[in-house]
């Protein structure tokens, strides 16, 4: 089973919890089943531009995005870009 790991961030907004562990085909399979998937996906579906997705180390951006295969023991992180000036 694949392990979610979330940032401080969104961990708060997901009742304090940073570690979850979906039963999912795909890394949006495991994404859609976090109680914050609505911060994660906007409301096309689509991951947010400034949340940064690596599956044990790569970023998913350059594999096959959300849509890539898990085998089970991966570790999927979330990483929350900060923007501003």
């Amino acid at each position: 089973m694949a392990v979610v790991l979330l940032p401080s961030i969104l961990a708060a907004e997901a009742g304090g919890a940073s570690r979850f562990e979906p039963d999912a085909a795909t890394v949006r399979d495991a994404l859609q089943a976090l109680p914050v998937a609505n911060l994660v996906f906007d409301e096309r579906g689509e991951l947010r531009p400034l949340v940064n997705v690596y599956v044990d180390g790569i970023d998913v951006r350059g594999r096959d995005g959300v849509d890539t295969t898990l085998e089970g023991s991966e570790t999927i992180r979330l990483v929350a870009a900060i923007a501003g000036g």
